[in-house]
């Protein structure tokens, strides 16, 4: 069975912090990469950042680069998104997805995704 869980999602005001969790379950997660999406209301899904599985290769929304990290943990199984500055753009629900080896762009690509977790940035 394979399983992705998100968790971290909440309510923040803007300059807060937040980190999502992605806990992977039925698959090797060092053999896999892992994206993170995001899906705003009235918006197109956009990635926004993805961590490759062979070479630990990093990729970030150019929106949020330097403010958000991705990283992982093969002994808890689990990739997260650290998330910084937050603006109220980046309001909006927010996905891991997960395929084998190396990151893609289109988010059809990623065979495994998780629910879903609503991150808020607001006063």
């Amino acid at each position: 069975q394979v399983q992705l869980v998100e968790s971290g999602g909440g309510l923040v005001q803007p300059g807060g912090s937040l980190r999502l969790s992605c806990a992977a379950s039925g698959f090797t997660l060092p053999d896999y990469a892992i994206g993170w999406f995001r899906r705003a209301p009235g918006k197109e899904r956009e990635g926004v950042s993805c961590i490759s599985s062979s070479d630990g290769s990093l990729y970030y929304l150019d929106s949020v680069k330097g403010r958000f990290t991705v990283s992982r943990d093969n002994a808890k199984n689990t990739v997260y998104l650290q998330m910084n500055s937050l603006k109220p753009e980046d309001t909006a629900v927010y996905y891991c997805a997960s395929r084998l080896d190396w990151c893609a762009r289109a988010g059809r690509i990623y065979a495994y995704w998780g629910q879903g977790i609503q991150v808020t940035v607001s006063s």
